[in-house]
């Protein structure tokens, strides 16, 4: 594929606008942040065209906060100028030029493919291979956002891209997590929800950090451990890695990065029934041999990319065990696949099931919430689940 240019040139303030519009203005669930751009609206979006034209942009600064659900972790959001211009990157410069040289079964955040592809992908995949022992290796990168390397991701841009200035916002926005108040916030987001969890307390001036309101709810000791390890194991970034986790940007670029792995399992290793979701890959085989050959030449391509496996890596016996993957547990039964849900999505079905019902979160928000869960639900052999639950909340 040839390198592509002149495309820093073609961002026009029709394609600005058409982007707020059409993504900022309606995703964003900070309406007051919406409402502060719109009262200076003309003057926003013309700052925005600027900044492409006169090639200034620095890379934007994080609100960096901590959540629990589904488990703890780091979100950066930005403000809405360095959100469109992140949109716009993503949108005019990103996404044409890389989702074409994808394979199609990398599912995340494309158009068209996601979970629920991905879970058809599953089904179809089980029942060609069906018959015989059906055997799966399932490879998990580690902390993978925070470990992407700058400077090879950037040396697989230039492969892509001649434009010296798409090149030169992109190593902006990339090296952004390298300023010293990101891992400096991080750090105290991780103390504060520690001590809070110990039960200590804390100053008046850090509870104005806006992090995300977490209930109080009385923990064993035994939770609190298991808690606080969770918190520590959150990542810092070191110099000249990670991506900014929620940006768009970095979703592209990470579905992108392991391109050439993907490459090769379809082609060199020649594996027909493989899926890769971000960081979470899964190779199915009635050959429990020739996954085990798979594994090792995988291993030395993520190693290549500085990138290691975790400890969730593994071949697993779909046949006898199922396969937990996107949400589900694929089992074979009878010689059918049946999708159940996963042990840790039940539970927090049923809890958020009791909130939404007992009006312990907002009416609008609760209905989102089972909305949400009954399109996912639908998807596996869950109606017994869903009636059950759904019947018990409206009974009480």
């Amino acid at each position: 594929m040839k390198r592509i240019g002149k495309l820093y040139d073609s961002v026009s303030m029709e394609d600005i606008i058409r982007v707020y519009r059409r993504q900022i203005r309606v995703n964003t669930k900070n309406k007051y942040k919406i409402k502060r751009f719109e009262d200076f609206y003309s003057i926003n979006i013309s700052r925005v065209k600027k900044t492409f034209e006169n090639e200034n942009y620095a890379g934007g600064v994080y609100n960096i906060f901590l959540i629990q659900e589904p488990k703890y972790r780091i979100i950066m959001s930005q403000n809405i100028y360095d959100k469109l211009i992140n949109h716009v990157v993503a949108t005019k410069f990103l996404l044409p030029v890389l989702d074409r040289c994808l394979i199609e079964t990398n599912i995340a955040t494309r158009l068209n493919k996601g979970t629920h592809f991905g879970i058809k992908l599953i089904k179809k995949y089980l029942n060609n291979l069906k018959g015989e022992t059906i055997y799966a290796l399932k490879y998990d990168i580690s902390k993978y956002f925070y470990n992407i390397d700058h400077d090879i991701l950037m040396y697989l841009l230039y492969k892509k891209f001649k434009d010296k200035r798409v090149l030169d916002i992109l190593s902006k926005i990339i090296d952004s997590t390298d300023k010293d108040y990101v891992n400096r916030t991080i750090e105290k987001l991780k103390n504060m929800e520690i001590e809070r969890i110990k039960g200590l307390c804390i100053s008046e001036k850090e509870k104005k950090i806006k992090i995300k309101e977490i209930e109080q709810i009385p923990l064993y000791e035994k939770e609190k451990k298991i808690k606080i390890k969770e918190i520590e194991q959150i990542p810092l970034y070191e110099k000249g890695k990670g991506l900014p986790i929620g940006n768009m940007t970095s979703q592209i670029l990470a579905i992108f990065y392991l391109n050439e792995l993907d490459h090769f399992i379809k082609e060199k290793l020649g594996c027909k029934y493989y899926i890769r979701y971000m960081d979470d890959g899964v190779i199915l085989s009635n050959s429990k041999e020739y996954l085990k050959y798979c594994l090792k030449k995988i291993e030395k391509i993520v190693k290549k990319y500085k990138l290691s496996l975790n400890k969730k890596t593994k071949i697993i016996n779909v046949s006898k065990e199922g396969l937990d993957f996107l949400g589900f547990r694929f089992c074979i039964i009878n010689n059918k696949v049946i999708l159940k849900v996963r042990k840790l999505t039940k539970k927090n079905f049923k809890r958020k099931m009791k909130l939404a019902f007992n009006g312990k979160i907002p009416l609008e928000r609760g209905l989102k919430i089972i909305s949400s869960y009954r399109g996912h639900l639908k998807w596996g052999n869950c109606y017994n689940l869903m009636k059950r639950n759904l019947k018990l909340q409206i009974t009480e």
